[in-house]
């Protein structure tokens, strides 16, 4: 167990880690993300204030779809990333990073006051469980009454899941297909064992922190904290694709339309190493003797039999072929930057 944003959190389940992986890659694996954040936005500007705040365009969806998004400041830095599902009309739920909480609940509420719109915090009622693996749907379709064949990749729907109330969304942070399941925080208990109980024939497993971390890294997908930060704009991050100009003004628009033109100092790159070597974060880049870099995500890639990493580059030396070195306990190990994603064999949909 670790100490995370207030919450005691597993590090890994008694099989560890690479057990853990193995199972989410292979079958399914069961992760406990009840720290996440949840805020529900309702009323007649709900699209409204959602579209000012988000990056990305939240017109497109229609009720039962989600898409992944970002919160920004003025200058076009991340001051999180987040997940926005459209429950109705006028209703939204933004799911966020535990540790961004208090502070993202502050900005949006600090922009209310110009919408006919009202935010509640959910945090403490919402328990989340994430069920992800290649067979997930094998292993829910015999629990719930929703019909997971109906919903693709980013859609979610109401449901029963053994008898408990849920919403059911076709998202994850592993590369595999899945299912997070938002329910009331007295039914997660029952929900968790009955979940693993059915699942266990398959192979099911609980998962932690430590496997979840090296799933997302092998899909290159950026931790907040770590690899996300409000230091750093959507661009450099390489989260260009999830910004939409063309929707009309938002909070960070105007400076991300300025870095378009004259183009990103940095950029967010993956590395590859050539040499056995554990990535961690804060380990230097080098490429011809200098310093260009530090790592903000690394490990040792079970997946893909190598270490890899992410870090901040010069935007000259992140295209892919470029050659460099990680500097890991005193050694320069030889690398180069690659296309992301790292492992490109997952189940996701959508």
């Amino acid at each position: 167990m670790v100490a995370f944003a207030g919450f005691e959190l597993p590090l890994h389940y008694p099989g560890g880690i690479r057990e853990e992986h193995r199972a989410v890659r292979k079958v399914a694996g069961l992760f406990d993300v009840s720290h996440m954040g949840e805020f529900e936005i309702r009323g007649p500007d709900a699209l409204a204030l959602v579209q000012y705040l988000t990056a990305n365009d939240a017109s497109a969806l229609k009720p039962g779809r989600a898409q992944y998004s970002l919160l920004l400041n003025d200058r076009g830095g991340i001051v999180d990333d987040l997940l926005v599902y459209r429950l109705a009309l006028g209703a939204f739920l933004l799911v966020v990073n535990a540790a961004n909480r208090v502070k993202d609940r502050e900005w949006i509420l600090s922009h209310v006051g110009n919408f006919d719109a009202e935010l509640t915090d959910r945090s403490d009622d919402y328990a989340l469980l994430a069920l992800q693996g290649p067979r997930a749907d094998e292993v829910l379709a015999p629990l719930t009454d929703v019909d997971l064949g109906s919903l693709p990749g980013f859609a979610f729907a109401r449901g029963r899941v053994l008898g408990v109330d849920a919403l059911i969304a076709r998202t994850g942070y592993t590369g595999e297909d899945g299912f997070e399941l938002y329910v009331s925080g007295p039914r997660a208990e029952e929900l968790w064992e009955g979940v693993l109980d059915a699942g266990s024939g398959l192979g099911t497993v609980p998962a932690g922190l430590g496997a979840r971390d090296a799933l997302r890294l092998e899909m290159g997908y950026a931790l907040y904290g770590s690899d996300l930060d409000e230091e750093h704009s959507a661009l450099e991050a390489g989260l260009g694709w999830v910004v939409k100009p063309g929707k009309g003004e938002f909070v960070g628009c105007r400076a991300l339309a300025v870095e378009r033109e004259r183009g990103s100092t940095w950029r967010l790159a993956g590395i590859r190493l050539a040499e056995r070597g554990f990535p961690r974060p804060g380990h230097e880049v080098v490429s011809d003797g200098h310093v260009v870099g530090v790592v903000t995500s690394g490990t040792l890639s079970p997946s893909v039999g190598a270490g890899i990493a992410l870090a901040y580059l010069p935007t000259a030396l992140a295209r892919p072929g470029s050659r460099l070195a990680l500097r890991v306990r005193g050694r320069d190990l030889a690398g180069e930057v690659v296309r992301l994603p790292f492992y490109r064999g997952g189940s996701r949909k959508g």
